[in-house]
């Protein structure tokens, strides 16, 4: 199997830009101190074109990605913070 992803480009003046998958579903939970993880396709999809998004090399150390239920994540998810080391 071969996916194609767009990944938007950075630039300073607009950051790093998130593509959503249409039906994107996620849900992040602690479970006896174990991140957790449940998605769909379209989430799965969507959580990987973030991790590329970060990964671009104009992307600076430090940028990150804040994931919670209040922008994106399923309620009642714990908060996810992807960070460029």
């Amino acid at each position: 199997m071969k996916m194609t992803l767009d990944i938007p480009d950075y630039s300073p003046e607009t950051g790093v830009v998130l593509k959503w998958e249409n039906d994107a579903e996620i849900k992040v939970s602690n479970v006896d101190g174990e991140v957790l993880i449940e998605a769909n396709a379209d989430g799965l999809t969507s959580l990987a074109n973030h991790l590329l998004n970060l990964a671009q090399t104009a992307v600076p150390s430090g940028a990150h990605i804040h994931l919670d239920e209040h922008n994106s994540l399923e309620d009642g998810s714990s908060d996810l913070i992807i960070t460029k080391q």
